[in-house]
């Protein structure tokens, strides 16, 4: 099942260590599979407050996304971004292609009795 990476990053100003994380990243994913579907974009936001910018990446498993985040080939460049930019980095599962809400609230239901 598809995995994700996903950042939010807070405002910061451009520097050469964030400029030699964007130009190296790439390379420390392909290993893993790992394409970007959305980088540093300004959000719309909807709902409560979301300073900065999005960052998500997929990968084919969350195997794969940890062990791209866990390489020695990103985590000798991570510092670039860290030590510059505030913000949050997860990796989630995605769900399966026939994924219903609805039936998942239904299994809720029944599991607490409502």
């Amino acid at each position: 099942m598809t995995a994700y990476a996903l950042a939010h990053l807070r405002p910061a100003p451009m520097n050469d260590e964030i400029l030699r994380y964007i130009e190296r990243i790439q390379a420390t994913m392909d290993p893993f599979g790992g394409r970007f579907l959305v980088h540093d974009r300004q959000v719309e936001v909807k709902e409560g407050p979301f300073p900065g910018a999005v960052v998500l990446i997929s990968f084919p498993d969350m195997d794969r996304a940890r062990a791209w985040y866990d390489s020695p080939a990103y985590q000798a460049i991570l510092p670039l971004r860290t030590d510059n930019i505030p913000g949050e980095t997860i990796l989630v599962d995605g769900v399966a292609p026939d994924y219903d809400a609805g039936l998942t609230a239904a299994h809720w239901r029944e599991a607490l009795g409502l």
